[in-house]
């Protein structure tokens, strides 16, 4: 599935196998929509397709890297959502305290773009349904939850225990994925309850499942709502 050098890589990197997709992730996140409207939509299907093979590529090297479902994470998941939905335009988004224009902020409604109930809106509402729901909770959580979070603690973070409670590790890490989103304040804070979920179970699939579960939620919400703000 990998090219042998690249593979020979990731074995030998921890930290390579766990961060380099997503930094390629984050790469074509910042190529949507600089190349015309419609090149937001092409660009997120790219990289859902993308993400989805390197999740599958580093699965066998990675072994916290493992799906798991528990009370907590459903409760974490929901409860996450509705804190998300809850705080909308009660502080500035990250875009604002940015300084940003209408056109760098535009929402993400393929409605507006491809034609109202069009094949092709529908199409890619679906596929930022799945790319949310699927793929971005376990390029993010390997990242966050079990990398960044126990570097800080120890630079050879696989010996620290992901049970291990720190923080300093916790505040910067939930810092960091406070700007990774416009909403910075929930996403601090979902930060937080991810993090606890994998310190409380001692592993990290409760993290990815409650992700993919307020991901879920809250594209059921901007589809049936109209809120398409929140991507």
């Amino acid at each position: 599935m990998l090219p042998k050098r690249l593979r020979a890589y990731l074995e030998a990197s921890p930290g390579g196998r766990r961060i380099a997709p997503f930094i390629i992730f984050i790469l074509l996140t910042v190529a949507q929509g600089k190349f015309g409207a419609q090149s937001a939509y092409w660009f997120y299907l790219a990289k859902t397709v993308i993400g989805a093979w390197m999740v599958l590529a580093v699965w066998p090297l990675i072994s916290e890297l493992r799906l798991a479902i528990s009370w907590e994470a459903i409760i974490v998941g929901t409860g996450v959502f509705v804190m998300w939905v809850g705080l909308d335009g009660l502080y500035p988004g990250l875009d604002q305290l940015l300084g940003k224009n209408a056109e760098e902020t535009s929402p993400w409604n393929p409605h507006l773009t491809f034609g109202q109930g069009s094949g092709l809106a529908w199409l890619f509402i679906l596929i930022r349904t799945l790319g949310s729901s699927l793929v971005v909770p376990p390029l993010e959580e390997v990242v966050f939850r079990s990398t960044i979070y126990r570097y800080i603690i120890h630079p050879d973070f696989e010996k620290v225990s992901l049970r291990q409670f720190h923080w300093g590790a916790l505040l910067i890490t939930s810092l960091i994925f406070a700007v990774e989103h416009n909403e910075w304040l929930a996403g601090f804070l979902c930060g937080i309850a991810y993090q606890w979920l994998v310190i409380r179970k001692g592993r990290l699939g409760d993290a990815i499942t409650a992700h993919a579960i307020t991901n879920f939620l809250l594209a059921g919400w901007v589809v049936f709502r109209g809120a398409w703000q929140f991507w």
